[in-house]
């Protein structure tokens, strides 16, 4: 039997929903990745709902679970992705664990989807951002940061398309390879934009036009996360492709989603991304929207 590549993916975790490992193990497991999740935190459901309830995961909680999984050898991954984190001392613990990894198989490929906020309001707190700046995003393979999150990273305003390939350099010159602005709002009334700029090789700088939705939707942005991730291993590192089938992806999950909830009502439980009811278009996207290489 095929030997298939092995992810750990630390992030959130809901009991009901999909966002963080919820939203990415079923797409990566559909995609042939064996998948090892650490859960940042447990909770009921995601923080859209008028009750949230459950446990945040530990330092020592987290020590502990490192300890069992290198004391027994399990620590051999070819990717590593890390989303939510909710304290200094808990991503630090993540940074360690990532420099160990690196440090067994330096041909790990490390996916950082530095989540830390959105439309302008970050949902973590603050002292989490040098670490981002200064720790992470120097380990990272490949960032899928939104607007936001790239205008936190690098301190730029993203006002038009030179200036976000301008906060891409930044992020470069830090060490990171690849660098995926998951959504933007640089498009117009009908599209938003995505951009992916690389130094891989020669070097790409892409853009795909999205029709906006007119829905807004939770754990979107850990889907396109580990679709990327997926997509870039299943295409050798075609940052063109792996962009464009993820994007079909999403786009054919969230459509889905929308029309759901449109037949029973807007409330979150109907706007829950319908992942098992598009398990065919995760393992065979139709593209239809192609990015440009600029």
């Amino acid at each position: 039997m095929d030997v298939l590549p092995r992810i750990c993916s630390i992030q959130s975790h809901v009991v009901h929903g999909y966002v963080g490992n919820k939203s990415a193990t079923f797409p990566l497991q559909l995609l042939g990745f064996e998948v090892d999740a650490i859960n940042s935190v447990q909770f009921s459901n995601h923080t859209g709902y008028p009750i949230v309830k459950g446990q945040v995961l530990t330092d020592k909680d987290f020590d502990t679970l490192v300890e069992g999984i290198t004391g027994n050898g399990l620590d051999n991954y070819t990717h590593l992705l890390t989303g939510y984190a909710g304290s200094v001392t808990f991503l630090n613990r993540i940074a360690n664990f990532v420099k160990h990894l690196k440090q067994k198989n330096p041909d790990l490929l490390y996916v950082c989807d530095p989540v830390m906020g959105d439309n302008g309001k970050m949902y973590v707190p603050k002292e989490l951002l040098p670490i981002y700046k200064e720790v992470l995003v120097p380990l990272a393979d490949i960032l899928t940061p939104n607007q936001y999150e790239i205008e936190l990273l690098t301190g730029h305003t993203i006002k038009t398309i030179d200036d976000a390939w301008k906060a891409c350099d930044v992020l470069h010159e830090r060490g990171c390879k690849t660098v995926v602005l998951s959504s933007s709002e640089l498009g117009n009334n009908s599209n938003l934009l995505s951009l992916a700029s690389s130094r891989v090789g020669a070097g790409t700088k892409l853009v795909i036009r999205i029709p906006k939705l007119s829905s807004s939707f939770v754990g979107s942005g850990d889907l396109f996360a580990c679709l990327f991730l997926a997509w870039s291993y299943k295409t050798n590192n075609d940052i063109k492709v792996a962009l464009e089938k993820t994007v079909a992806t999403l786009q054919q999950v969230l459509k889905r989603t929308e029309q759901y909830a449109k037949v029973k009502g807007i409330t979150p439980q109907n706007m829950e991304l319908k992942l098992i009811q598009s398990k065919n278009e995760i393992e065979n996207p139709q593209v239809e929207l192609l990015a440009t290489t600029l």
